[in-house]
């Protein structure tokens, strides 16, 4: 926390991080299944409907895309379907 006084007046500022209400784990594990031959279910999880019908139908986009977010899962750096990163 920040805090400042300017004018008399104290002005304190804290940082806040916006985290997605969809976990990082049931995504991870979702994400896994894609290996199997259910790829797509981990972006039907966070909402992201058109692409994981893609990878549904081209089996995790030929697994490259699947393995890519398992990469961005474990990372932290994968969103859902309104760009914001998964909460922990």
């Amino acid at each position: 926390m920040i805090q400042k006084k300017k004018k008399g007046f104290e002005i304190m500022a804290q940082y806040v991080t916006i985290t997605s209400d969809k976990r990082k784990t049931p995504a991870l594990l979702l994400c896994i299944l894609g290996f199997f031959g259910i790829a797509g279910l981990h972006r039907f999880y966070v909402g992201k409907i058109g692409t994981g019908l893609l990878w549904l139908c081209t089996g995790g986009f030929f697994l490259i895309g699947t393995l890519v977010d398992l990469f961005h899962i474990l990372l932290g750096k994968f969103r859902d379907n309104t760009g914001v990163p998964l909460r922990q």
